[in-house]
């Protein structure tokens, strides 16, 4: 079992004393996690959480208190940083976020999708921006500007990968095979080699020899993504290119086929597993086992919109990964 250290300077509040130890049962099974293998869940600010993770009040999302609670959970080990896809941390943000963590607690971020869509959807916050074409797809000095250089300089040591999250490319935004391949290599090719990154794609067409080429090339990791338009994270495993990497990253979003808005009305407030989803917690420990044989980490994010509990879902992986029986929580 990897060992953490106390947080860095004192935490945001001065009640960490109090929370209840968690469970022996847990910390066993906590241990009996293989090194390699780092659980952790897509964001974390869920009141459905409490009374498992989170035992204090809180008011609202406070994502830097929750960190205090969220990295004592005996399972987790990583944790995805999800909203940097709508607005890059701040120094400020990010700087709460280390001192909530131990040292060396790895999180995963996506990257603003500034850089990573080819054009801008109808979310409001771009305005009269919304469905033109976005001149900073792949901007590569964006990035380093607006997204490294906060983490270089408050967050290095819990930076583990920066996913770029490519959305649906649809119509005449959809570039052929060797376009995207091209496209793609062009950008990895101006980013510093001292960070992890891996890309997540969210078409299938693009999942090809060529695309894997480039990952290769970079060392860049394939981003296995149970998601509604993709193939089941068990059909990308049999692509001979999905482990170009020293690491490799899996995000557990939704049961293929579901659609985003359904299963948040269907899931919320996320207390539980509503909908257990044997297949991808299978193919999840493919990817595990896989990872393991090849000697790499393995980053394994799970959200809520999977089965209702994302917490529920990493401790029957745990579970089954440790020898038990997967136990479908009530």
């Amino acid at each position: 079992m990897v060992i953490l250290s106390e947080p860095k300077q004192p935490g945001l509040f001065d009640d960490l004393a109090s929370l209840p130890p968690p469970s022996d049962d847990l910390v066993a099974l906590g241990s009996r996690i293989p090194p390699n293998v780092k659980f952790g869940t897509s964001t974390w600010t869920y009141d459905g959480w409490a009374g498992e993770v989170y035992h204090r009040p809180y008011r609202g999302a406070q994502p830097a208190r929750r960190l205090e609670e969220y990295w004592r959970y005996p399972l987790f080990r990583t944790v995805g940083i999800d909203s940097a896809f709508y607005e890059p941390p701040t120094e400020e943000v990010l700087a709460a976020y280390a001192r909530a963590l131990p040292r060396g607690f790895p999180c995963v971020s996506k990257v603003w999708d500034r850089i990573t869509a080819r054009r801008f959807n109808q979310d409001a916050r771009w305005g009269n921006l919304s469905g033109q074409r976005n001149p900073d797809f792949l901007n590569a000095d964006l990035f380093k500007e607006a997204v490294l250089g906060p983490y270089a300089r408050v967050f290095r040591d819990h930076a583990a990968a920066f996913v770029f999250e490519f959305q649906a490319m649809r119509g005449k935004d959809l570039p052929s095979a060797p376009q995207w391949a091209e496209e793609l290599d062009g950008f990895l090719r101006q980013l510093p080699r001292d960070y992890r990154y891996a890309v997540e794609l969210r078409n299938r067409e693009l999942m090809t020899d060529s695309h894997g080429a480039v990952l290769a090339r970079h060392g860049v990791a394939h981003v296995f993504n149970s998601w509604n338009e993709m193939p089941p994270i068990g059909e990308q495993l049999e692509l001979p290119w999905t482990f170009p990497a020293a690491f490799t990253v899996a995000r557990a979003l939704l049961r293929p086929g579901r659609a985003y808005a359904d299963a948040v009305k269907l899931f919320q407030p996320y207390e539980r597993i509503r909908d257990p989803q044997p297949e991808v917690r299978q193919d999840l420990l493919r990817v595990i086992a896989e990872a393991t044989r090849r000697h790499l980490e393995a980053l394994i994010l799970v959200n809520n919109r999977l089965e209702g509990n994302a917490p529920a879902t990493v401790r029957a992986l745990a579970t089954a990964l440790a020898g038990g029986e997967e136990q479908t929580l009530p």
